[in-house]
């Protein structure tokens, strides 16, 4: 026994990590420093600290209990927020849903997580209402007024008046376990239905600490909150504004003019996005660009970028850093971190090398690639094998499916079931993926989920779906049928079957015809479909 074996942990030198002590600590810090802006609406540190403590109060006003699940189908609003402090503030498990989400989605999403109460954007009632059609659960109703003078309503109390009911002062917790569950969220996955994937506390404090670190972010710095708040809790930057005390301004939509106006109005410094987002300030009409003569900083994720389009946004302004993670490692956990001697490199070679998704962040305590014996691959940046790491944040597991969470954790190491090479210098570069998941937009599409839908056709004996580039969305689906003996259908029937089972995001964008090419025991070959694509 060592001589500094005797001393034990008590409240006095050890208390659970949580990103909550992120935000009390900016509201006593900066209480005046704006936090929040969107549109005409802006609350300081101090402001939204108190309505999330209200939304704390309220909810437990209300019967909603530590452990219990509160889901939320929000826009990028204030809302959303104040979501992410005051549910955990609450005791209770935040489920932020993906907004693209087709009602039968939303619906089991809402029973596998067992939510006792329902936050909804007035945007998103219609498939709102189908999903929560006969339950008995709590549905607090988001009028944004600014937005819609007449928002549809589905429950029986307005968010507003909801948070108004709670009380400000009103005692809340930190959790008395940094392994308690902070965050549910859900993911396609290889299957047709979503995983649920659970974070802890301590892995949103240090992701979102990690993010600060790796992304050398300073104090203050103006956030464009492009990434959706229900993706990995917007890749947990929500978190990490709080601690930082920087001011996130929010936005629905998604649009050149709408960054390059938020850049001209509020100084936007940082910003994420999915490479689309790129794309789409690279091909910006030019009366949407506004001049601006400072550097962005954006981080990008979801699929690799096109070196290309890395290298003309870079001429534009804005200086894009390369991530890569999942929803089971709190969203980015590795990262093409920036080194001064690439500054000796012209501006193509410079580009390809950003185009790699990076090495380790601070969080994360290891990063391998490794074949199908479980040996570490050379780092030649040929040899290709999957992508497992090990670290703080990843997820406590898959929701209720002990099975999937232990083939997860295989051997000790998360398993991302995503090829890559590893190069020289200890930076990884995605090559393909193991499981049939087609990124689209950064949002992740079940090409199962697709095919379950695409065999309902009476017409359809066959059905494979695989990822097809497109320049605007990086992937999107592209179905190959096998048609039953006799039978007849033209892309558009199929394309308009999909769109009454499947959220637009998801239905394939072409439809091809033919037999479909099989292993001797029946199997598909999707490598085959992919490669006619060309």
């Amino acid at each position: 026994m060592s001589i500094f074996d005797a001393f034990e942990k008590t409240p006095a030198n050890h208390t659970p990590l949580t990103p909550l002590s992120f935000i009390k600590r900016a509201a006593l810090m900066f209480p005046d420093h704006d936090a929040v802006i969107y549109g005409d609406r802006r609350y300081t540190w101090s402001q939204t600290y108190a309505r999330s403590c209200q939304l704390a109060a309220a909810l437990a006003n209300h019967g909603i209990r530590r452990g219990d699940t509160v889901a939320v189908l929000c826009a990028n609003t204030p809302e959303m927020v104040e979501s992410h402090f005051g549910i955990p503030m609450s005791g209770a498990v935040l489920n932020s849903i993906n907004t693209r989400l087709d009602a039968d989605t939303i619906s089991y999403i809402l029973d596998h997580g067992e939510a006792k109460a329902f936050i909804v954007d007035a945007e998103l009632a219609p498939q709102a209402a189908q999903a929560v059609a006969g339950r008995d659960i709590l549905i607090i109703d988001v009028a944004d007024l600014q937005d819609n003078p007449n928002p549809n309503r589905i429950g029986t109390i307005d968010y507003a008046d909801f948070v108004a009911s709670g009380d400000a002062n009103a005692a809340w917790e930190m959790p008395a376990d940094e392994w308690d569950a902070i965050a549910l969220n859900y993911t396609s996955g290889s299957t047709g239905r979503p995983k649920g994937v659970v974070y802890h506390h301590r892995g949103a404090h240090l992701m979102a600490s990690s993010t600060i670190m790796d992304w050398g972010l300073p104090r203050h710095v103006k956030y464009l909150y492009v990434v959706p708040l229900f993706h990995c809790n917007g890749w947990c930057h929500g978190w990490a504004m709080a601690a930082i005390a920087g001011t996130i301004v929010c936005t629905r939509a998604v649009t050149p003019a709408v960054i390059y106006d938020a850049i001209d109005q509020h100084k936007i410094t940082h910003f994420g996005g999915a490479p689309i987002v790129l794309g789409m300030i690279l091909n910006a009409d030019d009366a949407d660009r506004k001049p601006f003569d400072y550097t962005v900083n954006v981080l990008t994720a979801g699929a690799p970028p096109p070196a290309a389009v890395l290298e003309g946004i870079e001429k534009l302004g804005f200086d894009v850093t390369q991530v890569y993670g999942l929803t089971e490692s709190y969203g980015h956990t590795v990262m093409c971190s920036y080194k001064d001697e690439w500054n000796t490199l012209n501006t193509t070679d410079r580009a390809n090398i950003k185009a790699r998704q990076g090495a380790a962040m601070v969080a994360i305590d290891g990063l391998r690639v490794i074949d199908d014996k479980g040996n570490d691959v050379p780092e030649d940046g040929e040899t290709i094998g999957e992508i497992v790491m090990r670290g703080n944040t990843v997820m406590k597991g898959y929701l209720k499916n002990p099975d999937a969470t232990a083939k997860a954790f295989d051997n000790g190491w998360f398993h991302s079931e995503d090829l890559a090479v590893m190069h020289p210098n200890g930076y990884v570069q995605i090559k393909d993926r193991l499981k049939d998941i087609i990124i689209s937009g950064g949002e992740n599409i079940s090409s199962v989920e697709i095919e379950g839908t695409l065999h309902r056709h009476p017409a359809v004996s066959l059905a494979a779906v695989v990822a097809m580039a497109d320049d605007k969305w990086g992937e999107v689906p592209c179905a190959f049928i096998e048609l039953k003996e006799g039978a007849s259908a033209t892309e558009d029937e199929i394309i308009d079957f999909c769109r009454e089972h499947l959220a637009g995001f998801k239905r394939p964008k072409h439809v091809v015809f033919g037999e479909l090419p099989k292993t001797a025991t029946g199997k598909i070959q999707k490598f085959e479909l992919r490669a006619s694509l060309g």
